[in-house]
């Protein structure tokens, strides 16, 4: 599997129809293998941290995206976050004993584990929030829509149907291939109308065409390390005919540093401090890439 980590956009000739490709392979993996997850909570961190790739590169200024999930099922928290223009970095919390439970029970109904049944059996009710840090401004952006569907991705469309006026619409992938974790997402929005087009349904025609064929891609069409996402848009949409702009490089690396961990303990009341004290140090690891720091208390 060779290393693909972009984000491609793209956009429909002759229509009001955009949107862009991600492709992620040595990303998931090393966010991933930071955790040795189980196979089920690797394939939701690899879906969120897709996903949040595909929707931080809507923002068209400096800033952090966040898609936070959490339920009341085995996994109860995933969280990806996207530093501008595509630094990212996944991590989740779940029980381990649940999370068994639900795998051996879609294996006794033999349901294979894919990015369509993921959601009730491992995350179950709770919610889905999308937050928008903007750098330089103090005021936040977050909207939050409910854990409902079968996936992530009907959370996610399910979101932008109640709170925006961009239509969106997604066709992800996620799997392994030769023992490496790899996913493409397709994330198609049909941007509003300007004043001085006709009114009519000539885009709305668009849209629905555009819908049909972006879904009638196959799981292994999304995976294969063989065709290029170029050739995937082409393969897609060639009758309407298709253009791409430059890719975005994804990249993962953790925002945390000894500085940031300091400053977390020093906020903590002194019974806290001095319960997470062992051997005369202060150990804490980093939920997002397991790094751990060993701090003196004394110097803190």
């Amino acid at each position: 599997m060779s290393h693909q980590n972009y984000i491609l956009p793209f956009q429909i000739d002759h229509s009001n129809l955009r949107g862009r490709v991600v492709r992620v392979s040595t990303v998931l993996d090393e966010i991933i293998t930071a955790h040795n997850y189980p196979k089920p909570v690797s394939h939701l961190v690899a879906e969120s941290t897709t996903l949040s790739l595909a929707l931080s590169s809507m923002l068209k200024f400096e800033g952090i995206f966040t898609l936070q999930a959490q339920g009341d099922g085995p996994v109860n928290m995933l969280v990806s976050d996207v530093t501008s223009p595509a630094i990212v970095r996944s991590c989740a919390s779940f029980d381990t004993d649940r999370v068994e439970q639900a795998r051996q029970q879609l294996a006794a109904m033999s349901v294979p584990e894919t990015s369509q049944n993921h959601l009730a059996q491992y995350l179950g009710k709770g919610y889905l929030a999308f937050t928008i840090d903007r750098k330089g401004d103090e005021e936040r952006y977050q909207g939050i829509v409910e854990l409902s569907g079968a996936s992530l991705v009907e959370c996610v469309q399910e979101y932008f149907r109640q709170s925006e006026q961009i239509d969106t619409a997604f066709r992800m992938a996620v799997g392994q291939r030769d023992n490496q974790w790899f996913a493409t997402a397709i994330m198609l929005q049909k941007m509003p109308e300007e004043e001085h087009q006709p009114l009519g349904n000539t885009h709305e025609d668009d849209w629905r065409r555009a819908m049909v064929l972006m879904q009638s891609a196959s799981d292994d069409e999304l995976l294969s390390d063989d065709l290029t996402s170029e050739d995937l848009l082409y393969r897609l949409f060639h009758q309407e005919g298709v253009r791409v702009y430059d890719s975005i490089q994804a990249e993962h690396q953790c925002r945390c540093d000894v500085e940031r961990v300091k400053a977390v303990i020093s906020a903590l009341p002194d019974d806290d401090r001095d319960y997470i004290v062992k051997d005369g140090k202060i150990e804490m690891t980093c939920e997002f890439c397991s790094k751990l720091y060993r701090l003196d208390p004394q110097k803190i």
